[in-house]
């Protein structure tokens, strides 16, 4: 999500995990940006990106490690910087599919013992789940909420460190719908995608 949508979605209620972003060739370092936010533990990650590529987990610890691979980063794309949500490692990240504004199925990626990475690719597992109808409302309200109506979503929330639902990704451009989990949702956007163009 960028910085645009981001401002959208909290004016219109819908809550998001506080992101700060670093526009290309910005001359910052992680050092200023986490004194200046008072942040201890964080993710930094490229703007526009997939698979968790170039995303680290940061703490008064390694910074000054990363400090050499931020700058290299910065010089090529925009990066941001968001704190650590604690819940990502004790609980996992749920996905919910929207399809027309309305949830068909969902399901909780889980990371590796020792790692923050719910992906696959990095040891991630990834579990059938029941959604809250707290969950639900809130994922319907954020795709209600962009400023053009997707016919889907897959929204990514998780609590954050305040005890709130949060937005951790919209994906609006997302493979990975999960529909061998609930088939009948592929036909339900096989449908909605006939009804737009014919």
């Amino acid at each position: 999500m960028d910085k645009h949508y981001l401002n959208d979605l909290e004016k219109k209620g819908v809550h998001t995990i506080p992101t700060y972003f670093i526009e290309k060739g910005s001359l910052t370092t992680l050092k200023k940006i986490h004194k200046e936010n008072n942040w201890g533990k964080t993710i930094l990650k490229p703007c526009i990106s997939g698979g968790v590529r170039h995303t680290y987990k940061l703490d008064h610890k390694n910074i000054e490690d990363h400090e050499i691979i931020f700058q290299k980063l910065i010089l090529k794309e925009a990066m941001m910087l968001q704190p650590f949500q604690n819940s990502i490692v004790e609980t996992g990240e749920i996905s919910l599919i929207i399809i027309n504004g309305v949830f068909t199925h969902a399901v909780l990626k889980k990371a590796k013992a020792g790692d923050f990475r719910v992906q696959d690719d990095w040891g991630g597992t990834v579990h059938p789940y029941i959604p809250t109808s707290k969950e639900i409302i809130f994922a319907e309200n954020a795709v209600k909420a962009c400023i053009e109506f997707p016919i889907y979503a897959r929204v990514d929330i998780t609590t954050d460190n305040d005890g709130k639902l949060a937005i951790v990704e919209l994906e609006l451009i997302e493979p990975e719908l999960w529909f061998r989990n609930n088939i009948q949702a592929a036909y339900l956007l096989a449908k909605s995608i006939w009804d737009q163009i014919s």
